[in-house]
């Protein structure tokens, strides 16, 4: 867990990854303000190797909602800049922007208010790979044309510069959970009979052509990630082995790393939830298209952290819901495990004493009461069974 690792050329100083989570905080226009400061400074003073932002949109109709931020106005530029600058400046951490469009799953209300649900008014268009909606009760997208495809690319080659001038450290292509580059590659929801529909190779082609912008427009000693749904849990759409292709094409075009997730591409999907439960994609990924991977999916503890990497399932771990209720879990697990390196900010030093003593007193009182139940070589004389005479 606390093992230093390589991405390309940016070192994180610990395996512990804050997942990138939709907060639909930002102020009117996009702009990530003083919520998005404190949450998420406090994830990178709280001992995290790398921190994601939330998927961030590239353009005004690629947000989720009113309340999703963007990286498409030089206001949001200089917003994104104050928080990056502070997570430098207070720690180690990495500091890492997920790109996304939302397509099919944009223009909806905040996520407490109604998830997934049309919005009362002002509503924009959305554009899909096919005129499917994603619920009956949503809106059904237009099928994008080749000319909107092509102002979409380029509003991920202006996010990709803009999130450099924003002091980011790496970037996410996310290509995952349904959203506009993964409707194009889920049979599910991909209908085309042009050169972008039919066969996975094809179906790739939009979101391929989206990373090689992203690229293009990216520092090359800046790491790139694309998070991927390695299935979409139905027997219909992208199988295990899909995911393996998947990874191997952006993979071969030039992908850093793997963020591999699996599913939320589909009403008609059917998971199997569970501890851990997706990372045996991420193994898979890992171990077969041989690339580093993040793992993802109900990791809650550090032992689970540990326990994923020493086994080389996953080079990377990224935990959302943990951090949410304990935005110092690195710095709780160092003490835990007596781990001094472990960066913590100076004014909180004093904390760091306390928290090593706590630990360290609290396992010579479990080892005490260990040994106080644990049975007399006279007691366990006396419990052996005389032999039969």
């Amino acid at each position: 867990m606390f093992t230093p690792f390589r991405v390309g050329n940016m070192v994180v100083q610990n395996r512990v990854v804050v997942s990138p989570m939709n907060m639909y905080s930002a102020e009117p226009g996009g702009i990530p303000g003083d919520f998005h400061l404190a949450h998420l400074g406090r994830f990178g003073m709280g001992g995290a190797g790398l921190v994601f932002a939330e998927m961030t949109a590239v353009s005004e109709t690629g947000r989720i909602t009113p309340g999703c931020p963007g990286i498409y106005s030089e206001e949001q530029v200089v917003a994104w800049k104050r928080i990056s600058d502070f997570i430098h400046k207070q720690s180690p951490a990495k500091f890492c922007l997920q790109l996304g469009h939302s397509g099919r799953k944009g223009s909806t209300k905040l996520g407490w208010v109604d998830m997934d649900h049309p919005l009362d008014d002002g509503n924009w268009d959305l554009v899909a790979a096919s005129p499917l909606a994603f619920h009956e009760f949503m809106h059904i997208p237009r099928e994008i044309t080749r000319a909107a495809m092509d102002r979409v690319r380029d509003d991920y080659a202006r996010a990709a510069i803009n999130a450099d001038k924003a002091g980011f450290d790496m970037i996410e292509l996310h290509a995952g959970h349904g959203y506009l580059l993964s409707g194009f590659i889920s049979p599910l929801s991909n209908e085309r009979k042009d050169d972008y529909g039919g066969s996975l190779e094809n179906r790739m082609r939009f979101p391929l052509e989206i990373f090689d912008m992203v690229k293009a427009n990216w520092p090359k000693h800046k790491p790139i990630s694309v998070r991927i749904s390695a299935t979409d849990w139905h027997s219909r759409g992208i199988t295990p082995e899909d995911g393996l292709q998947i990874a191997a094409m952006f993979k071969q075009h030039g992908a850093t790393i793997i963020d591999v997730s699996a599913g939320q591409t589909s009403r008609w999907a059917s998971p199997v939830y569970g501890r851990m439960f997706q990372t045996p994609f991420s193994e898979m990924v890992r171990n077969e298209v041989q690339i580093p991977t993040i793992a993802v999916g109900a990791i809650t503890t550090a032992d689970q952290v540990n326990t994923i990497i020493a086994a080389g399932r996953a080079d990377l771990c990224a935990l959302g819901r943990p951090h949410l209720t304990n935005p110092h879990f690195t710095l709780t697990a160092s003490a835990e495990y007596g781990y001094e390196p472990q960066f913590w900010p100076l004014p909180y030093l004093s904390g760091k004493d306390q928290a090593f003593r706590l630990t360290q007193r609290q396992q010579v009182e479990i080892q005490a009461l260990r040994q106080a139940a644990r049975p007399s070589s006279h007691d366990q004389r006396r419990q052996v069974p005389q032999a039969a005479e």
